[in-house]
């Protein structure tokens, strides 16, 4: 069987099992999911949350919320380069300073349309067949957890989803935003599942598999076209998920 009827696009073959035979779910005991754009259709969420934002600063007759979350978002990844433990304050001073607010004004919008606004939204954004994998690695006896560089556990009841184990960038043992892995690091801790036998699944090359491979973690991202140089799917129904996948119904 070759690497693509198995539902797996890669230079090299997960789990050690060799090229063509996909991932070895035997040598897998946790599985970490990012969260935006992971979990959820990132694109379609942010085009309903762009028509609210329309009529918000029609209503208001101000650009200063959609100003504020564009620096905000532009800062965040800024941030994500940088050294240091300090993203959670810097984050609101930082883009505080390029769109002409206070820093606690910042906050409060990012916290309002980043946070509590979308999630209403998140049920009708989620992907296909993830609540048939998550029930199906609990069955399989694989511990699920998430990892998310913004707070995970509203999204996750929103989007009818539950992990063992939920870590943000900015809880206290961790404070670093991918592609640090220090959040994964925390993740295997609390587990006590060794790094060799974890598997992260996210969206993005550069933050979710770059912070994999810094904890020695094996990458699988989802993605529409295959990225060069990282094993990735198309959809939760890949061939690739098929022995932990529930049944339907």
């Amino acid at each position: 069987m070759s690497p693509a009827s198995a539902g797996l696009r890669s230079p090299r073959a997960l789990g050690g099992g060799g090229a063509g035979r996909g991932l070895d779910w035997s040598a897998i005991d946790l599985v970490v999911f990012d969260v935006d754009g992971t979990l959820y259709d990132q694109a379609r969420l942010r085009r309903a949350m762009l028509a609210q934002l329309a009529r918000a600063s029609l209503r208001s007759r101000s650009l200063d919320v959609v100003n504020a979350l564009r620096h905000f978002r532009r800062v965040r990844e800024w941030l994500a380069d940088q050294p240091g433990d300090d993203f959670a304050t810097r984050q609101y001073a930082l883009a505080a300073a390029r769109c002409g607010l206070t820093a606690g004004e910042v906050e409060a919008l990012a916290r309002e349309w980043m946070e509590r606004r979308p999630l209403p939204l998140l049920a009708a954004c989620r992907y296909p067949h993830l609540d048939r994998l998550f029930e199906g690695l609990r069955r399989a006896g694989k511990r699920v957890a998430v990892f998310s560089d913004f707070p995970a556990a509203d999204k996750l009841r929103a989007l009818g989803l539950a992990a063992g184990t939920v870590v943000c960038s900015a809880d206290p043992d961790v404070r670093r935003l991918k592609p640090d892995p220090a959040g994964l690091h925390a993740i295997l801790r609390r587990t006590g599942v060794p790094a060799a036998r974890a598997l992260m699944i996210g969206d993005r090359v550069d933050r979710d598999a770059a912070a994999a491979r810094r904890a020695d973690v094996r990458p699988l991202i989802r993605a529409r076209t295959a990225p060069a140089g990282v094993d990735s799917f198309r959809s939760y129904d890949d061939p690739l998920f098929a022995p932990v996948l529930a049944p339907r119904g």
